[in-house]
C-alpha cells in the first residue's frame, strides 16, 4: 500500500477488471498482464481497504458485499476515464469511429435519442451514430454494436444497462388540459396506439379505473403518429413521459394532473461483445443512461411540483 495513503489506482483497474471477467485468470488475459500481477494488485487493494474484496468458491472468483458495492461505484466512472484518454491520445490517428445502434423503440429514438446524437458525437471526437429500427429479436449474424429495446430479448454475450423504468403519463394540448384534472377523461377522447396495446391496461390500473372511464378516441400504429394529432387536436394521449420530455418543457403538451403511474416496463441498453467497437458501444451505453437518469430528474421534479 502507498505510504502516502493515496488509492492505487492500477490496483482499482485491475480490481474492475475481475468483477467484469468473474476472475483472475481472464482479467490477465483481458490486461494482458500475468496472473500474479493481478493477485498482486488485488492483494494491494485488500490492504487498502482493510477488507476482503474477492472470495474464493471452488475455482470461482465471487465478489464480497464490499467489493460489489466498490465495482458498482468505480467502473463506469473508470471506463470513461480510459476511453476518454484514448480517444483524446494525440497519436490517435484513426480517423472517425462509426457505431451502428439498433433500436425496437423507434418514438424514444425519434424524440430523445436522435436529437441528443449530436452531443455525444462531440464528446467522442465525431464519431458517427447510425440508427436503425427493429421490432423483430436479433440474431448473431445482425450488424449492429447497441441494442437500446424495452421488449425484445437479447441471448448473446453483451454488457447490459437499465436506463429506464417507464412511467407513463396522460398528455393534451395546454388548451384541452389547462385547469382541468381527470374529469376531462370523461369528455376528452383517449387516442389508441395500437404497437402498445399494453399502455391503457396498465395505466387504468395503475389509476385504479376501467375502460368505462374514458373515451375511446382515434388509433394510431405508432406513438410518433399519434403525437402531432395530440398536440394539434382535442384530444388526450397515454404515453411514456420520457417519449414527450421535450414537447412537455417545449410547452405543445401538458400532463393531465394526477394521471402519473408506472407501466412495469423497463428500458434497456446492450453493448454486444462481438461489435467491432467493443469500448465505444460502452461508452454510448453510458452516456444513453446518463442521459435517461437526466431527463428522469426532470420528471421527478415535475411530479413533485
Amino acid at each position: 500500500m502507498p505510504d502516502n495513503g493515496d488509492l492505487p489506482l492500477n490496483a482499482v483497474r485491475a480490481f474492475v477488471q475481475i468483477a467484469r471477467d468473474g476472475g483472475v485468470t481472464r482479467a490477465s488475459r483481458s490486461l494482458g498482464i500475468t496472473q500474479s500481477s493481478i493477485s498482486r494488485h488485488l492483494a494491494v487493494l485488500e490492504a487498502y481497504f482493510g477488507t476482503k474484496l474477492i472470495e474464493r468458491r471452488g475455482r470461482q472468483s465471487v465478489l464480497t458485499d464490499f467489493g460489489r458495492l466498490f465495482a458498482d461505484a468505480v467502473t463506469e466512472p473508470l471506463e470513461s476515464i480510459l476511453f476518454t484518454a484514448k480517444r483524446m491520445r494525440r497519436n490517435d490517428r484513426a480517423g472517425t469511429s462509426r457505431l451502428v445502434v439498433r433500436t425496437s423503440l423507434s418514438t424514444f429514438a425519434y424524440t430523445l435519442l436522435i436529437p441528443n446524437l449530436r452531443d455525444f458525437s462531440q464528446e467522442m471526437g465525431g464519431v458517427v451514430v447510425d440508427v436503425i429500427s427493429a421490432l423483430s429479436a436479433p440474431v448473431s449474424t445482425d450488424s449492429f454494436d447497441v441494442l437500446v429495446t424495452r421488449d425484445l430479448v437479447l441471448t448473446e454475450p453483451a454488457d447490459r444497462w437499465d436506463i429506464y423504468d417507464e412511467q407513463l403519463v396522460c398528455v393534451g394540448a395546454p388548451d384541452c388540459v389547462a385547469g382541468r384534472g381527470l374529469e376531462a377523461l370523461r369528455t376528452t377522447p383517449v387516442l389508441a396506439v395500437t404497437s402498445r396495446p399494453d399502455i391503457l391496461p396498465a395505466w387504468l390500473r395503475g389509476m385504479d379505473m376501467k375502460t368505462a372511464d374514458i373515451i375511446s378516441g382515434a388509433r394510431y400504429d405508432h406513438h410518433y403518429l399519434a403525437l402531432p394529432a395530440v398536440t394539434t387536436g382535442q384530444a388526450l394521449l397515454v404515453t411514456p413521459q420520457i417519449v414527450v420530455a421535450d414537447l412537455i418543457g417545449k410547452g405543445l403538451l401538458e400532463v393531465l394532473p394526477g394521471s402519473r403511474a408506472p407501466s412495469g416496463m423497463q428500458y434497456r441498453a446492450y453493448a454486444v461483445d462481438r461489435s467491432h467497437n467493443p469500448d465505444l458501444a460502452r461508452a454510448f451505453c453510458r452516456w444513453l443512461s446518463r442521459l435517461c437518469r437526466k431527463v428522469t430528474a426532470l420528471e421527478s421534479a415535475g411530479a413533485e411540483a
